[in-house]
């Protein structure tokens, strides 16, 4: 980077992260050349040993955008649905939901979330029934085996559904960890015309978003970092 451009980084926004730390978590680094999409070629900074590094004052745009879009959208009572379908966006994803108070989605997307949202959220209440059933002492009248198999079928369900209990309506607002490995929940958010914000790499096509934030996503430290980012810009005090 040129000095210029790591100046423009640790300058605006409080809530960014600084430029040494944006380096140390890798989020500059892209994919392989081998496996690169043309359309990212605006957010590239430099090609090194076949590897595309990321232009980190094009990622501090992208967060910028990003925080403005879903702060828009809050203050407009709207419902952001965060989705971290890898192992190592699954903990910050949850982490910056439950402190926004917004539902989540993490390792697992379930067909139909949103294209068949009356079903999963009918789901969500027979959890929320079992739950009220146990809590009234109603698995009192089963058997020993039978009370180990209704508390299993609530383990379970809260594996799937805990995240989207909060979720009473279908989102306006999709917000996704990779957009590479989130490809069914996009597609799902594009089917619904939920609007859709997420990290992308060099290997995927940006203009399948509507606020993409160029960064590696697959990187545990650039992912919590951007989430972070993304909580404090949102309510600091959170």
């Amino acid at each position: 980077m040129e000095a210029q451009e790591k100046q423009s980084i640790s300058n605006g926004a409080s809530f960014l992260p600084a430029y040494d730390d944006m380096v140390k978590a890798g989020m500059h680094f892209g994919r392989k050349k081998t496996i690169f999409h043309p359309g990212m070629k605006p957010f590239v900074y430099t090609l090194k040993d076949s590897i595309y590094i990321l232009d980190l004052v094009k990622t501090r745009e992208g967060i910028l955008k990003a925080v403005d879009f879903l702060k828009k959208a809050i203050a407009e009572g709207k419902i952001i649905l965060f989705v971290g379908l890898t192992k190592q966006s699954a903990d910050g994803i949850r982490a910056v939901a439950e402190t926004l108070g917004m539902p989540y989605v993490i390792n697992r997307w379930l067909g139909g979330t949103l294209t068949n949202f009356k079903t999963i959220i009918a789901r969500v209440k027979y959890l929320e029934d079992l739950e009220k059933d146990q809590a009234g002492g109603g698995f009192d009248k089963y058997t020993k085996k039978e009370k180990i198999l209704k508390e299993r079928e609530i383990a379970a369900l809260r594996q799937r559904f805990d995240g989207i209990r909060k979720l009473v309506k279908i989102p306006d607002v999709l917000f996704v960890s990779s957009l590479k490995e989130s490809q069914l929940p996009v597609h799902e958010a594009k089917r619904t015309g939920v609007k859709v914000v997420g990290i992308v790499n060099t290997d995927s096509d940006p203009k399948q978003i509507d606020v993409p934030i160029p960064a590696n996503d697959n990187s545990k430290k650039s992912i919590e970092l951007i989430l972070e980012a993304v909580r404090a810009g949102i309510n600091p005090e959170a």
